[in-house]
């Protein structure tokens, strides 16, 4: 993605300049709070907006830009050059058709396959996804939210995709089969070699799972490098409250007080001037309120849109202190 901007009708101006690369076999995560931009830039990379956005910049996948691609084409590369999916698979799947003929439907258009060879290959993909065969038959309200979960999987895989987009893929799901449904997926991705990108508002699940991670706020990626030292070391101080919001098991500090942040991302229509996250910022300076802040080096691999990250010297904000008598109360979610 290159300077990626997307605006809905009315104004809302829902990504603003995304900068954002992935290789094969690499997995990205995205985290931010709803409202962020997060499904718009999942749903902008196949074209899948709503008619009239205006969209921006460049989404090139192997070369070619989606954005510009006549839609012969883009039909052509949903499916066999990306498939996403999508959050809550229950409103996803057709209630009226079998979870094996969904399957089949992407094989039959795009492999040209054969009925029979459709069916076979339906069955492979679910028992590479941990169900049998025979489950092609059920309708997806015979199946339990983990099953129809993989079923999804199944679907975006059925096609041998460069690249898979799943937009938080174990919402609403029980901890035991998110950890399962997780697992299924960065397996399948390292085995194959496709790129993922994630979409999660739990920056501990990205964390646990991918390569890289991105956060955005406010149609921005303000944030981005190795998942695991951003989680554990945010350079930005949205990154560090999305962190802290989250109670680390063994610390009984963040136990019995987990920080979060007050108020909302705002207004797509309205969003501030200067850094869009200082009305919300525990460290803002004067100079905020009114001077963007571009992403920048911030240690190896790593970039930050902070004004307390010195181009090139990797510090990071001042650590605030959410737990002092005289600070405010915050709330226990991101």
């Amino acid at each position: 993605m290159r300077d990626l901007e997307v605006t809905y009708p009315g104004g809302a101006a829902a990504v603003r300049g995304v900068d954002l690369s992935l290789a094969a076999g690499e997995k990205l995560g995205i985290a931010g709070e709803s409202g962020c931009g997060k499904s718009t830039l999942a749903l902008a990379l196949l074209r899948l907006l709503p008619a009239g956005t205006r969209t921006g910049g460049r989404v090139l996948l192997d070369g070619e830009d989606v954005l510009t691609m006549k839609w012969g084409r883009v039909r052509a590369v949903r499916w066999a050059g990306a498939s996403i999916v999508f959050q809550g698979a229950m409103h996803s799947l057709n209630a009226v058709h079998r979870v094996g003929d969904q399957i089949a439907e992407p094989i039959l258009l795009h492999r040209k396959a054969t009925p029979a060879g459709a069916r076979k290959r339906t069955g492979e993909l679910l028992e590479q996804v941990g169900l049998p065969a025979a489950r092609a038959g059920a309708y997806p309200h015979e199946l339990s939210g983990g099953q129809r979960q993989r079923v999804m999987i199944a679907m975006a895989l059925a096609c041998d995709p460069r690249l898979i987009v799943a937009d938080e893929p174990t919402t609403a799901l029980d901890v035991m089969i998110q950890a399962q449904i997780l697992r299924l997926i960065e397996d399948l991705v390292s085995e194959q070699e496709v790129g993922l990108i994630m979409i999660s508002h739990d920056l501990a699940v990205l964390a646990d799972t991918c390569d890289r991670l991105a956060v955005m706020y406010a149609g921005r990626i303000v944030e981005e490098g190795p998942a695991r030292q951003v989680y554990d070391d945010a350079r930005h101080p949205y990154g560090r409250a999305l962190s802290e919001a989250f109670p680390r098991i063994g610390d009984p500090a963040s136990r019995f007080a987990p920080r979060g942040l007050p108020g909302d991302p705002p207004d797509p229509t309205a969003v501030p001037s200067g850094c869009a996250f200082h009305p919300r910022c525990p460290v803002a300076l004067d100079e905020c309120a009114t001077e963007d802040q571009s992403l920048r080096a911030a240690g190896p691999g790593r970039r930050a849109a902070c004004v307390h990250v010195k181009e090139g010297e990797g510090s990071g904000p001042p650590a605030t202190n959410a737990s002092a008598p005289d600070a405010e109360v915050r709330s226990s979610t991101p």
